[in-house]
């Protein structure tokens, strides 16, 4: 019979903790002054699962010591107020479980004991570990807690952290020579949220055999263990609170584990060099690569605990380096390498322009789909492939239908082909107006039709929103807009090619549909576009400023209303940052960025009343928005597929690199350029953020099999929507997917446009690595900086270093690709090659913030065009041929 154990309290300054039945039920922070509970209520920290046998042809058997708990008790005793020990026996293996305070730590030891006269294989040692992530609507967020996760040997550790990014953290480490190789998450609806159980693995080998058997690629060593007769085996980890980031890295260097600092991230550009520091107390014995004859290695210098070291690789796809250190220990480090950004981009507009579907006698005609890089199927509503259920609408509408000709049409305005553009105007006649778009001769002139496509509900039997007017959406918009807004400066910018309307028909078309985002959805389903964050929506400010440039100042003024009135409500009452369509999302930080962004250049020291936004309220909700951004993206978990992702309410262990990692990496490197006291603290995770995603590309040459996800020339410009770190998961459209990349794309292609809007060069003086050039490449000399830009646009540059932030971007034309921008060291000249897309020239627009003050003069191919002595300088130049040599130059 089971003997039931009463509940244990035990205490310290630091922690307060509640035990039952052998396992802790409570953690919290002692001092805390919000009630936050660290344990997933009604649930179990301190269990084990065991899969072991006496002999390797014998059957497996596995012990839960939950089940033995609910079954017959554990025998459980409490030491004063020091500690709690479980112990359980099942058929000669003893397991132990012992919590032990001491000062202001927990100590947390498992302890293995073979009591049978065989020899025991233990094929998985599994901790669960149901935290309390779950987020539910209504609920304080920070009642709740976050977890960020890094399994990598005996590197490992893990945090949790609550919404409001305030500490202390609670933080998990190994001990001694203990470690996790591998994890997972089990599914359980009822518990966390219904994003599953996180469990790390001490020993996997069981498991991970079973998933290689089932295709996976885990890119770690797994163990199991043969533990004699009589024999002991022990593992320690240790729980401690830090107060903040800083305070994380430092406990990291302290318990003996290694700190790393990447830049300019950890998915490298080929041709581009990675920057890694490694921090260590007891030394780093080597950083050696899995393809040591694709891999170049520099130790660069050391200097105390820390060692600097340049990387560079050149095999595409996955590339782990293995740090051995602390005399003994070992970690991986994963990187992936993809082709040049800017290849990328190109091959990416090829890929969608192609799957298009065009038959006049199908609905769909027109349609620009999606595809099974598997099975290299294009999709379309004749073959919704592996989709099922109400996600068909995947095909064709919502985010995932409509980011791929939005992005189309955003890389056209950056780099025109007219078979694309043709494509384009195909897309926009003959499947979205008067088909996905209502057009201006139909009430609610504008409105765009959602799940499951429009032919269904224009033709459904119900005339009110969930049939003919189910225009409601409000994430549908922006797409739109930004679609018809790119055709707008394909038209106003290249003038060589040929496009199906007026350049103002298009621009029309783009006001109207973010009018139409405001009104619409609100007057037809009481749906505020208001009160959530939406991707893409930040173009609504480049649609009214280009309306007040052309003299259409009652429009501009019009749409600007409405994006005043969103600001407004972000900064000046509370916001939820993180409720979306679920109680916790990640997708509103460009947005919000954008939004407070537009506040601080609406400031006002008087009344509220006049514009809206006090200095001091639109100040903090910079910060409050950049912290929660950072809040649930990596930034201390160095693997390609975790640094500078997103993460969902499965944290780390699902659903990684999603299309939020680059578009909420704008954010994050704008703020470091423009708003950070110190820019360094935060341009690697900007600059991270915004490649990370590109690892998702299928892309290559011949010699490489066109693409490391899946091979083959059919997919060269693919894409995947995201990232499943685990060795099982379920991707976002429930198809079972193992570790890797998705073979459908998805929603990535709004990441792709955020890269758009990031792309920049930086050049910049890091405190630990010195000169460094994020997406792009530079040589000093005693007088200048010569930096040659491969961020993927060529368009925009910035400088941080020795004072100096400055800031160019031209618009129109690009720096030429085989030429370098000289930048003068005292900030007073600079020049480049400017290219134009139309061999016939055109006009550049010119803006630079941040050189010296003085007089300048701009010189076109050494004729002075014209003085100037005011900053920021914005100009425009008039170029009668496809290049010429601009040069800003001081006066003396």
């Amino acid at each position: 019979m089971k003997q039931k154990i009463k509940p244990v309290a035990l205490g310290s300054n630091a922690f307060s903790l509640r035990f039952l039945d052998g396992a802790l039920t409570s953690l919290k922070y002692a001092q805390d002054t919000i009630d936050t509970e660290y344990v997933l209520p009604g649930s179990r920290l301190g269990d084990l699962l065991v899969a072991w046998r006496p002999s390797p042809d014998a059957p497996w058997h596995e012990t839960d010591t939950a089940l033995m708990a609910d079954r017959t008790g554990a025998t459980g005793s409490a030491v004063g107020f020091e500690g709690y020990t479980s112990c359980y026996e099942d058929r000669g293996l003893a397991l132990t479980n012992a919590f032990r305070l001491s000062g202001e730590t927990l100590g947390y030891e498992i302890t293995l004991e073979n009591k049978s006269k065989e020899v025991m294989e233990i094929g998985d040692l599994i901790v669960p570990m149901p935290m309390n992530t779950a987020y539910e609507w209504g609920k304080d967020p920070n009642l709740s807690v976050f977890r960020h996760s890094f399994i990598s040997g005996q590197g490992t550790y893990l945090f949790w952290m609550r919404a409001n990014s305030q500490g202390p953290y609670l933080a998990m480490f190994p001990q001694n020579s203990s470690h996790f190789d591998y994890f997972d998450m089990r599914q359980d609806e009822t518990k966390d949220g219904g994003h599953g159980i996180f469990r790390a693995y001490i020993h996997a080998g069981r498991d991970c055999a079973i998933a290689t058997e089932k295709g996976c690629k885990w890119r770690q060593p797994c163990s199991s263990l043969l533990l004699q007769p009589g024999e002991t085996k022990q593992y320690a980890y240790k729980f401690l609170w830090v107060a903040d980031y800083g305070a994380m890295r430092q406990a990291i260097v302290d318990e003996g584990l290694v700190d790393i600092k990447v830049a300019p991230g950890m998915t490298v550009p080929q041709g581009q060099q990675a920057y890694i520091r490694l921090c260590c107390k007891d030394g780093i014995q080597s950083l050696s690569a899995e393809h040591p004859d694709d891999t170049d290695i520099q130790l660069v210098t050391t200097k105390g605990l820390e060692f600097i070291f340049h990387v560079q690789f050149h095999r595409l796809g996955e590339n782990v380096l293995t740090i051995a250190f602390g005399g003994g220990k070992r970690m991986v480090l994963e990187f992936f390498c993809c082709q040049p950004v800017e290849t990328l981009i190109h091959k990416r507009g090829a890929f969608i322009a192609k799957c298009q579907h065009r038959d006049e006698t199908k609905w769909y005609d027109g349609l620009i789909s999606e595809w099974n890089m598997e099975t290299q199927t294009l999709l379309g509503p004749d073959n919704y492939d592996l989709i099922k259920g109400w996600r068909i609408y995947e095909v064709t509408c919502d985010d995932p239908g409509l980011c791929k000709p939005s992005f189309l049409a955003a890389k056209n305005a950056e780099f025109p082909v007219q078979s694309e553009v043709e494509a384009l105007d195909y897309y926009i006649d003959r499947f979205v107006w008067g088909g996905l778009q209502r057009t201006d001769q139909e009430d609610y002139a504008y409105g765009i039709y959602g799940i499951p496509d429009w032919h269904t509900l224009r033709n459904s039997s119900d005339n009110g929103p969930r049939g003919n007017l189910h225009i409601w959406r409000i994430y549908d918009y922006p797409h739109i807009a930004l679609l018809y807004f790119s055709m707008y400066r394909i038209a106003r910018d290249h003038g060589h090619i040929n496009l199906a309307h007026d350049k103002l028909v298009y621009l029309e078309r783009a006001y109207r549909t973010a009018l139409a985002m405001f009104t619409i959805p609100e007057e037809t389903d009481e749906w505020s576009a208001y009160k959530t964050g939406l991707y893409n929506e930040l173009i609504y400010q480049d649609i009214f400023q280009e309306l007040y440039a052309l003299g259409q100042r009652e429009k501009a003024l019009h749409l600007e209303m409405h994006w005043s009135r969103k600001a407004r409500f972000f900064v000046n009452d509370k916001p939820d940052l993180f409720g979306s369509e679920y109680p916790f999302d990640s997708t509103g930080f460009e947005s919000t960025h954008a939004l407070a962004k537009y506040a601080l250049t609406k400031q006002t020291t008087e009344e509220e009343t006049r514009t809206g936004f006090l200095p001091d309220k639109a100040w903090r909700f910079l910060e409050a928005q950049h912290m929660g951004n950072i809040f649930c993206r990596g930034w201390l978990e160095p693997a390609y597929y975790l640094y500078g992702s997103d993460y969902r309410g499965s944290g780390s262990g699902a659903y990684t690199l999603s299309y939020m990692a680059q578009m909420g990496g704008w954010s994050v490197l704008d703020y470091a350029l423009q708003y950070a006291a110190d820019p360094h603290q935060w341009l690697p995770l900007g600059y991270g953020s915004i490649l990370s995603s590109w690892a998702l590309m299928n892309a290559g040459a011949k010699e490489s099999g066109y693409g490391y996800w899946y091979p083959g020339e059919g997919n060269d410009g693919a894409a995947a929507g995201g990232f499943e770190p685990a060795p099982y998961g379920e991707t976002w459209l429930e198809q079972p997917h193992h570790r890797g990349a998705w073979y459908y794309a998805c929603e990535i292609d709004l990441g792709f446009s955020g890269a758009l809007r990031a792309a920049r060069t930086v050049l910049a003086r890091d405190p630990d690595f010195g000169l460094i050039c994020y997406g792009g490449c530079v040589q000093e000399s005693a007088a200048d900086y010569e930096v040659m830009l491969r961020d993927g646009l060529r368009r925009r540059f910035s400088a941080v270093l020795d004072g100096l932030r400055l800031h160019i971007e031209l618009e129109g034309a690009r720096m030429a690709s085989d030429s370098f921008l000289r930048l003068h060291k005292d900030g007073k000249s600079l020049d480049f090659i400017a290219e134009m897309a139309n061999p016939d020239g055109g006009v550049l627009q010119l803006s630079i913030n941040g050189l010296t003050q003085g007089n300048y003069a701009v010189l076109l191919d050494d004729i002075e065009l014209c003085r100037i002595s005011t900053q920021p300088i914005q100009i425009a130049v008039a170029m009668e041929k496809q290049t010429a040599h601009v040069k800003i130059v001081v006066i003396e």
